[in-house]
């Protein structure tokens, strides 16, 4: 009997040993308790991130968003494609700004009204920031892009003589016509840009009776903008009207004395024949082949 509490108490030492030894062995933290688990501080345990599957677009700051969010409106205002049902041809840019200034400021037979212009700054130098950020694509029409340099021709013309106002005539600012006074898109113009190295090379004579000198000798400054719809009607009506025009030539059937634009740009009225050929185009009156031609003195005052 005794014997058997002895081995009893030894069986009990032992098992009390291996327990407290396999409780030491184990992993910190493996047996904490619900409350130990509670109030236990987390371990945050960074982990790397996967690179995006497209790239982020780069935050500019916040005066270069402003400007952007700017551009994107005036983008939506002027440069969204529409087609007129009425005429098929695609519309890509909204010159209805400069349509109205021009109804307002200039009259019927082009005298202009710079004071107007010079009150209504705002809303024109809006139109030309439309008209920097928004230039001519592949995808627009020949129409749209007539229509864009020729009203970017006339605009920046009255922009040079608000620039210099008052001034009794163009000529009294210092090569007016070779400054490179505005920016479209990211390159800088001058007048003669323009005209020389974009509208003429289009290859349509009747520009130089769209385009306006501000002067009293320049056929006259069209009191509408040019649009994709109305650009080749407006340049012929333009075209008729100037030649037709007697303070600008007078014209017989066998002698012509004509504005000097006529000789200064020869070339371009001669691609289907002679300069005769062209003005019977659109005279009245019947010029003979052998008429005797003369030119005019221009007239360089401002046209208001």
């Amino acid at each position: 009997m005794k014997n058997l509490f002895f081995i009893v108490l030894i069986c009990f030492f032992v098992a009390c040993g291996g327990s407290k030894k396999a409780i030491q062995n184990t992993t910190p933290g493996e047996h904490t308790t619900a409350e130990e688990k509670i109030n236990s501080p987390k371990i945050i345990v960074p982990v790397e991130e996967k690179a995006p599957d497209t790239a982020i677009e780069k935050v500019e700051p916040e005066e270069e968003e402003e400007e952007v969010e700017e551009a994107a409106q005036q983008q939506k205002e002027t440069t969204t494609i529409k087609e007129d049902p009425k005429v098929n041809i695609v519309k890509a840019f909204n010159h209805q700004p400069w349509n109205d200034l021009l109804q307002k400021h200039v009259s019927a037979n082009g005298i202009v009204n710079y004071i107007g212009f010079k009150q209504d700054h705002l809303a024109l130098k809006s139109y030309l920031a439309a008209l920097r950020k928004n230039i001519p694509t592949k995808s627009w029409s020949k129409s749209d892009t007539l229509a864009y340099w020729m009203n970017v021709y006339n605009a920046f013309t009255i922009k040079l003589i608000l620039d210099n106002y008052p001034l009794k005539s163009i000529k009294d600012i210092k090569n007016p016509w070779d400054l490179r006074f505005f920016k479209l898109g990211n390159k800088w113009y001058t007048l003669n840009d323009v005209e020389h190295r974009i509208l003429r090379k289009m290859g349509d004579p009747r520009i130089h009776f769209g385009i306006n000198c501000a002067s009293i000798s320049c056929p006259r400054l069209l009191n509408k903008a040019f649009t994709a719809q109305n650009v080749d009607r407006e340049l012929e009506k333009l075209t008729i009207d100037f030649i037709n025009d007697t303070k600008q030539n007078t014209i017989t059937s066998n002698s012509v004395q004509l504005s000097k634009i006529f000789t200064w740009f020869a070339k371009d009225f001669k691609t289907e024949g002679s300069l005769i050929h062209f003005l019977n185009k659109y005279s009245k009156i019947t010029i003979n082949t052998n008429a005797k031609k003369s030119f005019k003195k221009y007239n360089w005052s401002l046209n208001e």
